[in-house]
Order: C-alpha cells, then sequence, then structure tokens
C-alpha cells in the first residue's frame, strides 16, 4: 500500500470527520429535518463515510494510547511495569498498523466495474506468425487462471492464423471479480524467443495486444436497434473450410460508431447474436465510460496502443526465464508457470503499486 505520510492522512481524515459531523448538525436543524428529500440525501452522504470516520476515531484513540505507553515505559524503573508496557505497546503497533491499511483501502476511488464479468479481446501485432502464436499463448494463459479460479470461459469470436495462432481472438471471462483481478492486463504484450522455424537460432520479438473490457448489461448502455447493420454469414474455421452448413454467423454493424463485433463460435444463429450484441454493448459502454469519467484509460484504444515494440507493458523474455513488467519494474523467473495461469504474483504487485497510485492522488 501506499507510503503516506502519517500527517497527510490524519489532516484528510479530520477533514473527513468534520464533514460528517456537519452533516449530522445539518440535519438537526428544524428547517431541513422536516424535508424529506433532503434528509435523505444528506443521510447517505453520512452513511457513506461511517465506518471510515469510526475507524479514524478508533485509530486516534489507539495513537494517543501509544504515546501514553511509550511515556510510561520512558519513565517507569519498575522492571514489570516496563515489561507490561512493552506489551500493550507491541499490541497497540499492530492494531495501528492494521487500522491504517483499513483505512487507506477505504480512502481508495471505487470503480463500479470491479464486479463486473470481462469481455476480453487479443489481437498479433507486431511479428507475423510468432505474433500469432504469441497471442494463442496469453489466450491459454488467462483462460487457464481464470478455470484455476472457478471462473467460466467462453468463446466468442476467433481468427486463426493456420498455424495454431490467432490474428484475433476475443472471449468472456464469468467470475467474482474478474474485472477487478484482470483490468490491470490491458496493454501490449512483448514476447522475445527463437522461433522453431528458425535455423539460425536468432531471437525474434514480436507483440500481442491485450483489452480487458467490463462487460455491460442491458441497463448500461441503451442500443437503437436502428443503428444495427445485422448481416449472417457461414461460419468458417481456418483454411476456409466450413464448420457449418448454414448461415449462422453474425457480423453485427453499429452505423453511428462504425464498431463491428462478430461471432460465429455457437451453431445457433440466436446464440451467435447475442454473444455479438454483448460485445458490441461492452464496447459502446467502455466509450462511454471513458466520455464519463474523462480518462482514456477506459478506452480500447488507450489499452493497447498502436501494437508498436515499444508501447509495452510487459516483456516475456524465454531464453532468461523471466517475465518483466514494465509499469513496476518487477521481473519473475517463472515463465513456463505464467504462461500456465499462474498470475496471481504479478496481478497482485501490479494491483497494490496502481492502487497506491490512486491514493497519493486522491490524498494530493
Amino acid at each position: 500500500m501506499a507510503e503516506i505520510s502519517t500527517k497527510t492522512l490524519m489532516t484528510k481524515l479530520a477533514g473527513i470527520e468534520k464533514r460528517y459531523n456537519e452533516l449530522g448538525d445539518l440535519m438537526a436543524q428544524p428547517e431541513i429535518s422536516t424535508d424529506f428529500e433532503q434528509i435523505k440525501t444528506l443521510s447517505q452522504e453520512q452513511s457513506s463515510i461511517e465506518d471510515l470516520v469510526n475507524k479514524f476515531r478508533d485509530l486516534r484513540t489507539t495513537q494517543q494510547n501509544l504515546e501514553e505507553a511509550q511515556q510510561m515505559l520512558d519513565e517507569t524503573s519498575d522492571d514489570e511495569m516496563a515489561e507490561l508496557a512493552k506489551e500493550e505497546i507491541e499490541t497497540l503497533k499492530e492494531k495501528n498498523e492494521s487500522l491504517l491499511y483499513d483505512i487507506k483501502v477505504s480512502l481508495l476511488p471505487k470503480d463500479p466495474a470491479d464486479k463486473k464479468d470481462v469481455i476480453v479481446e487479443i489481437r498479433a501485432g507486431a511479428g507475423g506468425d510468432e505474433a500469432a502464436l504469441f497471442a494463442a499463448d496469453l489466450y491459454r494463459a488467462y483462460s487457464r487462471y481464470a478455470i484455476n479460479r472457478k471462473w467460466k470461459v467462453e468463446l466468442i469470436n476467433s481468427n486463426e492464423s493456420g498455424i495454431g495462432g490467432f490474428k484475433e481472438i476475443v472471449f468472456g471471462i464469468k467470475g467474482k471479480g474478474a474485472y477487478s483481478r484482470l483490468k490491470y492486463e490491458s496493454g501490449v504484450h512483448r514476447v522475445q524467443r527463437v522461433p522453431s522455424t528458425e535455423s539460425s537460432g536468432r531471437l525474434h520479438t514480436s507483440t500481442a495486444t491485450v483489452a480487458v473490457l467490463p462487460e455491460a448489461d442491458e441497463v448500461d448502455i441503451a442500443i437503437n436497434m436502428e443503428d444495427l447493420r445485422i448481416d449472417t454469414f457461414r461460419a468458417s474455421g481456418a483454411g476456409g473450410q466450413h464448420v457449418n452448413k448454414t448461415s449462422s454467423a453474425i457480423r453485427i454493424t453499429h452505423v453511428p460508431t462504425g464498431i463491428v463485433s462478430t461471432c460465429q463460435d455457437e451453431r445457433s444463429q440466436l446464440k451467435n447474436k447475442n454473444k455479438a450484441m454483448s460485445v458490441l454493448r461492452t464496447r459502446l459502454y467502455d466509450i462511454e465510460l471513458a466520455k464519463q469519467q474523462d480518462k482514456m484509460t477506459s478506452t480500447r484504444r488507450s489499452q493497447v496502443g498502436n501494437a508498436d515494440r515499444s508501447e509495452k507493458i510487459r516483456t516475456y523474455n524465454f531464453p532468461q526465464d523471466r517475465v518483466t513488467d514494465h509499469r513496476i519494474g518487477i521481473t519473475v523467473h517463472n515463465l513456463p508457470g505464467i504462461l500456465e495461469g499462474e498470475l496471481d504474483q504479478l496481478i497482485d504487485t501490479v494491483a497494490t503499486a496502481m492502487q497506491a497510485k490512486q491514493l497519493e492522488e486522491s490524498l494530493a
């Protein structure tokens, strides 16, 4: 968690406590106490900060008790009293650290999308066939990570390269906290390895882009059906062979934005249409979030950049068996495990660093 000075934190908390008290005084005023709507608004605001204020008051009392116990230890000449004071100091320090951590977590800006399922888009970037193979590696890593967490993985659409890789693959992951865990995976991923077809043993560098989007519900975004162009076509597999003989695949184009969503994974045209609509809704929701929050990081373009090798968030180096996350400067030597879905160490470290940055901004 962030290294925020105690003085800065206590000042911030004192301001929140002051507002909490002001809200109580306002609701006690005769002209307000009879106004139901205003009372409801003020009460909701007070309730939203009540737990934080209680923790702050507990923290303040704990720190006062800690000072008194330390003073007792400094002044006493009795060995038994000194031992008791040391034990109390140890207990109070542990409580102080626990309260500080809980308070910092409470102060973090809340992301309303954290509880949502996700739609993940992986696309091969620079590097030709090697990039497509790397896209398949990333798909496998995220799929296995999801399965290990008892989440459901649902393929939506894919465009195979013909050598076991993917030019593009879109899939959904449904499970508790899926977006909160995977949202930091968005960006350009770079791989450095010697391709199996490289006779000279020369190291190649390739990239793939990952976009993790919170899946939108129908209530999140309204779509005017008149704005859609819906086309049907026959689903096809690698090499152009038809995998079914009916026009079950669906392509939906949102005419105002030009966004295209395709699904051909299901044999049922209705199921493909529902999946394609889900992807379209999610992409439109992502754009709307960006407008509302004025954060370009919420849009797919900022997540994946132009797939240039220099716009990377992580490098997977096979010869050195290392994975480096460039956002926080951490290197992990467990590349095979990571590609088998052992992502928690990386995700936890990145999430903690990002939360620390958020907290610093909120206290600024």
